[in-house]
């Protein structure tokens, strides 16, 4: 089976694309973070599966599906919402997988995707699940993309892109930038339930990282790994022995 990928984020495409090489069922055909671009590229190389993300910039993954036109690949779903709100795919016999990817939730999926090939479970009504889901599937929550840093009587307001990773010290949270570290309000577990946890991930109790800005990972002794990160002072971080395995999963690792 040839699949095609497609996912607005970068680490998503990586990890599964190293899931469906480990599993050996499906050859990636193509992969793609820009929906838009993808489509037309879809449609040239006609894959038997595409895994697609929902929610994306420009296009969605029910937009992009209308735009294929006649063509319609088996689709496998990949997805940040929560189990409970996709019944639909459920019942309209096609598998989503929720990120990031299980190897054996992957399994699944695959395995139901060979029954449909092989006629022996029916393929799915496209149209069906996309009228069936607009009932059922809710927006993501908005997320802080700027906080407030007060000095004085002076706020300056600090774009949550440009933060490396946030980190608690003497009682109180920064932000740490390219230029300099800001003082924000709120604990780390507070700032852990406002920001995307598509983008940072908490790899310390007193240490938020933002993923887009991790370069190497290192395994470091009695179980930890260490980061550095892509700022002018490679700054390192240690990740708790608990914490490990997801930001390795996270990584694509």
């Amino acid at each position: 089976m040839r699949a095609y990928l497609l996912d607005d984020e970068e680490l998503a495409v990586r990890r599964l694309s190293r899931l469906l090489r480990d599993d050996g069922r499906a050859e990636v055909a193509g992969s793609s973070t820009d929906p838009v671009a993808a489509a037309g590229e879809i449609a040239r190389l006609q894959p038997d599966i595409l895994f697609l993300d929902i929610e994306m910039p420009g296009l969605n993954g029910f937009e992009l599906l209308q735009r294929l036109g006649d063509f319609q690949p088996l689709v496998i779903f990949t997805t940040a919402y929560h189990e409970h709100a996709l019944r639909a795919f459920e019942v309209n016999s096609v598998d989503y997988l929720l990120k990031p990817v299980d190897p054996e939730k992957l399994d699944r999926a695959l395995t139901k995707l060979s029954r449909i090939r092989g006629g022996s479970e029916s393929r799915p009504d496209m149209r069906q699940l996309f009228d069936k889901l607009a009932s059922v599937l809710h927006p993501r929550p908005a997320y802080a993309s700027r906080l407030p840093s007060r000095t004085g009587d002076r706020v300056e307001f600090v774009d949550v892109r440009t933060v490396t990773h946030f980190y608690a010290r003497d009682k109180l949270t920064f932000a740490a930038t390219a230029s300099r570290d800001y003082c924000v309000e709120g604990s780390i577990v507070d700032l852990e339930s406002k920001l995307d946890p598509a983008k940072f991930v908490r790899i310390h109790r007193s240490t938020l990282v933002n993923l887009e800005h991790i370069a190497e990972l290192y395994n470091w002794f009695g179980g930890k790994v260490l980061l550095r990160l892509n700022d002018a002072k490679k700054t390192e971080l240690t990740v708790a022995r608990d914490r490990a395995k997801e930001i390795r999963e996270r990584l694509g690792l």
